[in-house]
């Protein structure tokens, strides 16, 4: 054990850091979404009993391993045993991959916050057009706030063939995030209602992964974390800490968003009933205030049996107003972020001041994960000795960052937010499950339930309880089997993998299927990081073989 290892300052500073890794924007804009997809308050029951079975034990886990080892990802299941170097490896790889991307999140956060001084917000109203005689085409047939998205903060190409140009503000933003994450990691360690939906396995499944991706297991962050615990801190007691506020952000984020979107359903109804009315009164010369959302339907039934001809030349531009379809219509990811909150925004009094204050937290949340992702690089790289010994840790810091801000110029392009997509469904999805899964069975059954619990008890002075012992060994591991054959097979059936492009003359997102290189990158993805664990655990085997077969020869 390396008694020379930097330590957190309080136990107090422990918990914040893991509370600031854990709470960030999936709480946001995921949790919400998953709510509304399946059955509203409904789908807490699923997502606590994930909570409890999944969640809670594999923190704790990570925690107890990273406590008990005082080494970084690779160290410490290398630690446990020699064959698992590669878990750690993988656990570096996937949260590499996250650093690229998610950094820019926080770009597009520090480009709506700049934006957000300027009276009016430039996402309020739509922008003229070329000769200034009616707003701009795009504009009027999606929305000002999903044209300032797609158009003015993206500037989205049709698909995701057409890379386009990197795009200069972006990038600069992308720059200025990784600079500010750059600073924060100098100082190191110091500074740091359906309820028929209860019976559909989806929506198990996503409390399930939901649960997991919150709480960021597998990444190697919070082995970091608690690498640099006092031994005999109470790593239990942080665990369930750390998982219930957690939880309890995202249950209350959730009672937001959903009164944003009732807000934004009624609004965009009203808005297609006045429309409707519009068009109505001016095509058939009726007087101001006769149409009425209370007499719409009668006055269409009227009109189309009186006017049989002019009606049908009417029909098709008459929209089909549904409070429910708006309703029903669910957002998740960048779009809830950034188009539906800001729909909510712009119509409050003292937008600006709110829309400071709601980017501002949203940057908040996204570089206090940053600072948990690229610990999880960090700390194994600075506690090999063969790097450390060649480079200063502020060096190693500044190249990872360096690279990391390099490469995350991909997604500043006009394609690029096909490209984050990509890396944000596949990049960490199946390989976490697996890196979890070898972790779970490797305190278990390879370094032993039995001395586990030992090494515990003689840290902490509690002895292990029942329900963590059969979460870890049976429960816990069952669950992410389960889950993995589900991705597996899903991925199977649904074939083509497709996603969302931005259609600018329908002013609206329509379903592509991939190209066959977008394919193979997502395969390259997923095998890069899943592939560090049969590899290490080969690599350990040869290296030994020839160790061996060298003591014998000179013997």
């Amino acid at each position: 054990m390396d008694e020379a290892r930097p330590l957190w300052a309080t136990p107090l500073q422990f918990v914040f850091a893991c509370i600031s890794y854990a709470v960030g924007l999936g709480n946001v804009w995921r949790f919400p979404y998953l709510c509304q997809m399946y059955g509203g308050g409904s789908f807490l029951v699923p997502y606590l009993i994930m909570l409890t079975v999944e969640g809670m034990p594999l923190l704790y886990l990570e925690l107890a391993v990273g406590q008990r080892m005082r080494q970084g990802s690779i160290g410490a299941w290398r630690t446990i045993n020699p064959y698992l170097s590669g878990v750690g490896v993988a656990s570096v790889v996937v949260s590499f991959f996250l650093s690229m991307y998610y950094n820019v999140i926080n770009a597009w956060a520090f480009w709506y916050l700049f934006h957000s001084f300027q009276d009016p917000l430039p996402w309020s109203v739509c922008p003229l057009n070329g000769n200034r005689t009616g707003y701009d085409e795009e504009c009027e047939k999606a929305s000002s706030t999903q044209y300032f998205w797609y158009r003015k903060t993206l500037n989205i190409s049709p698909s995701i063939q057409e890379s386009g140009a990197v795009q200069w503000e972006p990038a600069l933003c992308l720059i200025l995030a990784w600079l500010l994450v750059y600073l924060c990691i100098l100082r190191g360690t110091e500074s740091t209602g359906k309820m028929e939906q209860l019976a559909n396995p989806k929506a198990w499944i996503n409390a399930a992964t939901q649960i997991f991706f919150s709480l960021g297991l597998g990444f190697g962050s919070l082995i970091a974390f608690a690498s640099y615990n006092e031994p005999s801190n109470n790593c239990q007691k942080y665990a369930i800490i750390v998982s219930i506020i957690n939880s309890s952000t995202s249950i209350f984020a959730s009672v937001v968003t959903f009164s944003i979107y009732g807000f934004k359903a009624t609004f965009n109804y009203e808005s297609c009933l006045n429309k409707v009315i519009l068009l109505l009164t001016n095509s058939f010369d009726l007087e101001d205030g006769f149409l009425t959302v209370s007499n719409l339907e009668e006055v269409k039934s009227y009109l189309a049996s009186a006017y049989p001809s002019k009606y049908s030349e009417v029909f098709p531009q008459i929209k089909n107003c549904s409070l429910e379809s708006e309703l029903e219509t669910a957002v998740q990811g960048t779009g809830l972020a950034f188009i539906v909150y800001t729909e909510a925004i712009k119509n409050m009094e003292v937008s600006q001041l709110w829309s400071v204050l709601y980017f501002f937290m949203l940057l908040m949340l996204g570089i206090g994960s940053m600072l948990g992702n690229t610990a999880a690089i960090l700390t194994p790289l600075t506690d090999s000795k063969v790097i450390s010994s060649y480079l200063p840790k502020e060096a190693i810091s500044g190249l990872v960052c360096l690279v990391s801000c390099a490469i995350g110029l991909v997604f500043t392009m006009e394609a690029g937010n096909y490209w984050f997509d990509i890396f944000n469904d596949y990049a960490a999805t199946l390989p976490l499950l697996l890196i979890v899964l070898v972790e779970a069975a490797a305190v278990c059954y390879l370094y032993g339930l039995r001395r586990f619990e030992s090494d515990l008890k003689a840290m902490t002075g509690h002895a292990l309880n029942w329900y963590w012992k059969a979460m870890w060994g049976g429960v816990s591991p069952l669950l992410i089997i389960s889950l993995f054959v589900f991705y597996l097979s899903d991925y199977i059936i649904t074939g083509t993998l497709q996603y969302q492009a931005w259609d600018a003359s329908q002013g609206q997102l329509v379903t592509k299927d991939y190209p066959p290189y977008a394919l193979a990158i997502i395969g390259l993805l997923v095998a890069s990081s899943t592939m560090c664990i049969p590899l290490g655990a080969l690599g350990t085997f040869i290296v030994r073989r020839l160790k061996r077969r060298d003591t014998a020869s000179v013997a």
